[in-house]
């Protein structure tokens, strides 16, 4: 029996994808529900799974090919035997015609900049093994090829005419370029940024926090909090916790703008910035005024995980009514953090630092931490902007403010 490898639904508001990578090659044996190639959308990677035991005997899509759900990527043979797959089911390749004599390489698989660097060379296109994506040729392997080639007509066997061509500037030695196609996640954050700034009335407004409360809480309770929990209790549900207090004080931070309606959220959907290998990636914690500070950090700590992994579903990518990000993890000391529309404010938590700071008419030493909250002032006016992040400096300095609901 034949199984067709399909493309799996993609999410609304995601009509295409990319496929990344094959994991198995045409010929091999395939086992039910075992990964066979990687679609990356703007906000995650997806697995395709196997339907069934069988031989891969088909290869229909090349890496790097744009696809839509439902797009035929392979076939498997339930009957076949591995090593087994006929010639059509090897990876398809662009149809190779058979060039006019004066014909020049037209290198349909370089990139634009390598292209104009062979024919400054007067390289065979067809010569340059390309180790781009998709196997695309690269100035960086134009540039091998060059001093291949410079190694070649040096040799003392070696004593060709003198070459007429002009010669060619290539950036050797230690100034190498390369030229990267940007990935659907890349392109997705820049296009969403921009978005932001130009549509949204950007402010952003500080304040400093003494960290020394919280500090001395979780110094207390941290070894029996991951004893208990099986967590390690951080500094992130503390920071989640707090702007939940503070959104509910000032609703409209917690609220967004759709057209000439401002929309206010009877929930809180908060997004915690997360890196990975693909980029900036904004997972969201649901109902986070549900949760316990348990519930928040082993959400947080799974989240990270499959970031790294590339795993996190798209469902857990959408939505949020506020997000946090924080730059203190790579040592940021301060910085105005970009809105994710279409929220209408997000805060930016930075290094915890000692520094000198007056109390009581004394100069002492304390753990402080500058928070900035960017604000779109289109609905948000600068007095909610300040008293909501007062509310959070407040909560942080005095954690019993967030049993006590004051």
């Amino acid at each position: 029996m034949l199984i067709e490898v399909k493309v799996p639904q993609l999410a609304e508001g995601t009509p295409e994808g990319t496929l990344a990578a094959w994991h198995v090659k045409a010929g091999d044996a395939v086992k039910r529900d075992q990964n066979l190639c990687d679609i990356e959308t703007d906000k995650v990677v997806l697995e395709t799974p196997s339907q069934g035991d069988g031989v891969l005997v088909e290869i229909k899509v090349a890496a790097g090919t744009t696809v839509t759900s439902g797009v035929v990527l392979g076939i498997i043979d339930t009957e076949a035997k591995a090593g087994t797959a006929a010639a059509s089911a090897a990876a398809p390749a662009p149809a190779v015609a058979t060039p006019a004599p004066s014909a020049a390489p037209a290198a349909p698989g370089a990139l634009p900049a390598a292209k104009k660097m062979m024919a400054e060379a007067g390289i065979d296109a067809a010569s340059v093994q390309g180790t781009g994506r998709g196997d695309r040729v690269t100035k960086g392997d134009v540039i091998a090829a060059i001093e291949a080639k410079s190694a070649t007509a040096a040799a003392p066997a070696a004593k060709a005419a003198p070459v007429s061509a002009p010669p060619v500037n290539v950036p050797l030695g230690n100034r190498p370029e390369q030229r990267v196609a940007m990935t659907r996640l890349r392109a997705r954050v820049a296009e969403r940024l921009v978005q932001s700034q130009s549509t949204a009335a950007i402010l952003t407004t500080f304040n400093e926090v003494n960290m020394k409360p919280v500090i001395d809480l979780r110094n207390v309770y941290k070894d029996k909090f991951e004893k208990v929990h099986g967590v390690k209790l951080g500094f992130m549900s503390f920071f989640v916790k707090a702007a939940v207090h503070a959104l509910k004080k000032y609703p409209v931070v917690n609220a967004s703008v759709d057209g000439n309606d401002i929309v206010y959220h009877g929930y809180y959907d908060i997004g915690i910035a997360v890196g990975s290998p693909r980029g900036l990636v904004v997972p969201i914690l649901r109902d986070v005024d549900q949760m316990s500070i348990a519930d928040i950090e082993k959400q947080i700590a799974d989240f990270g995980k499959r970031a790294g992994e590339g795993k996190l579903g798209i469902e857990e990518l959408t939505g949020g009514t506020f997000t946090i990000s924080n730059g203190g993890t790579f040592g940021s000391m301060l910085s105005t953090p970009i809105i994710n529309p279409p929220q209408s404010a997000i805060l930016g938590v930075h290094a915890t630092k000692d520094r000198a700071v007056v109390e009581g008419g004394q100069i002492v030493i304390r753990p402080m931490n500058y928070l900035a909250m960017s604000y779109d002032h289109r609905i948000i006016d600068g007095r909610e902007a300040v008293l909501s992040l007062v509310a959070m400096k407040e909560a942080l300095e005095d954690p019993a403010r967030l049993l006590l609901d004051l």
